[in-house]
């Protein structure tokens, strides 16, 4: 932005300044504002330009000088010292806090939690009864106040606990933020904001992620088609993600193979936890839809699912999973995937036994399918399924022998491994991994003991 002036007299006095945003308690539209100015400019003046480039009053910006806030904003770009090219600090602070928290009562949205201005709860218990939809946006963000609507009274205990609870909230969180800006400019106090920001941000995405899309929470239902193997009828889980198709040992003994397993494939699946592969059969029928196929299975325990149909199946007979038509297509015949009513128990297990964290309104969130679960929060148990390979030997006419890559397929961990699988050391490395994110040092350590080691999942109980 040019600066008017006399330019008879000050355009050989013009010099490039830039102003850099180290700090702000807002949203910018820029964090860099490049401005042509005279050293004989005050801090006042400037005030004014950054004003009309990004619309932060100027009683919200302060100029920085060695890290420490600027008072005297009559001081000229002589008197700060600032060259051709130079670069003045600002930081914005506006109190936004107090803003954030009025925030809430303007947007459009339903929220997870009831408004402090819902001072009937026998009016909004029977709105909840009567009215499907609001039933349904409450079952979503709320399920446990809907299921106390059915008791006025523990309806009303409720609403009043949570109205005690959003208050004790919101006072905690004003005596910190006051705590903080006694001293704003302070390392410490500034790393606290920047985290309270950020949580702030976190709650913010995934409110309007169910608000938006609560679709994303549900249940996905997983590929299931009815196959016949040597004979009898099983559900078979379609996983292009598996490069075998693998069969758990006591399918494999009710369809009358177990007999034929070739126990020189046998050895350990590794990855999240580990899991004893007993065998290979070689050839046995199968039939899907129309077609009667030949395959191979490997035998292998700790599976959820009886029968997992792998990348290996669905690419000799060139298989295609349709999704719009909700079916496994084999050249001209189309066999349809199951309903959820028509699934194995097992998968309702997996989802029950899979890690969870704390949802909106006393749900719960699934850490690995993100399904949301109504009641109140569990504690993590153990997640059943992961991506495991195998190294196992093979056959050979040889006293030695030769290693055989089993493909990579979900299994699940020995009871003997931690939750999600085999325990591994919290380094100093694996710490840094997840507080690079945002977290503190007690969360990561504390995420990462109950994973046991396993930084991914660290992160993923976090977020």
């Amino acid at each position: 932005m040019a600066v008017p002036g006399n330019t008879n007299s000050q355009d050989a006095c013009i010099q490039r300044t830039s102003i850099t945003i180290i700090s702000s308690d807002r949203e910018l539209p820029t964090d860099l504002i490049p401005l042509d100015v005279g050293p004989d400019m005050t801090l006042n003046d400037i005030k004014a330009f950054v004003e009309a480039e990004i619309g932060v009053p100027p009683s919200a910006q302060i100029f920085l000088r060695d890290g420490k806030a600027v008072t005297d904003t009559s001081m000229t770009l002589a008197d700060f010292n600032i060259q051709e090219g130079g670069i003045i600090p600002m930081a914005i602070q506006a109190n936004p806090p107090r803003r954030r928290a009025a925030q809430g009562a303007t947007t459009g949205q339903p929220s997870t939690q009831v408004d402090r201005g819902v001072n009937d709860s026998e009016a909004l218990r029977t709105r909840i009864l009567q009215d499907p939809g609001v039933m349904a946006d409450f079952r979503i963000r709320d399920p446990e106040l809907v299921a106390a609507a059915q008791d006025g009274q523990r309806f009303r205990d409720l609403l009043e606990e949570r109205f005690r609870q959003n208050e004790r909230m919101q006072r905690e969180k004003e005596e910190q933020i006051a705590l903080l800006e006694a001293d704003p400019f302070n390392v410490d106090a500034q790393q606290k904001i920047e985290e309270m920001i950020r949580q702030e941000r976190v709650s913010e995405n995934l409110q309007k992620a169910m608000d938006e899309f609560p679709e994303a929470f549900g249940k996905v239902t997983m590929l299931y088609i009815d196959v016949v193997v040597n004979g009898h009828p099983i559900k078979a889980f379609v996983d292009s993600g598996a490069q075998t198709t693998i069969m758990s040992p006591s399918a494999a003994e009710r369809c009358g193979i177990l007999r034929l397993v070739d126990k020189r494939f046998g050895g350990i699946a590794k990855g999240v936890g580990t899991a004893q592969i007993l065998g290979r059969v070689h050839s046995a029928e199968i039939q899907i839809g129309q077609y009667d196929l030949a395959s191979s299975f490997t035998v292998m325990e700790g599976k959820d699912v009886d029968l997992l149909l792998g990348l290996d199946m669905l690419k000799r007979h060139q298989m295609c999973i349709d999704l719009k038509k909700n079916c496994l297509r084999i050249e001209n015949d189309e066999i349809p995937f199951l309903p959820e009513s028509e699934l194995p128990k097992m998968m309702e297990e997996v989802l029950e036994n899979e890690p969870k964290v704390a949802g909106p309104g006393g749900s719960t969130v699934g850490a690995k399918t993100g399904t949301v679960m109504p009641g109140a929060s569990t504690s993590s148990t153990q997640g059943r399924s992961g991506q495991a390979s195998a190294s196992t030997p093979g056959p050979s006419d040889r006293s030695g022998s030769t290693a055989t890559a089993i493909p990579s397929s979900v299994v699940q961990p020995h009871s003997g491994s931690s939750a999600f699988g085999e325990p591994q050391p919290i380094t100093a490395e694996t710490i840094a991994q997840v507080t690079e994110l945002g977290f503190t040092r007690e969360e990561a350590i504390a995420a990462l003991q109950q994973t046991g080691g396993n930084v991914e999942l660290a992160i993923g109980l976090l977020l």
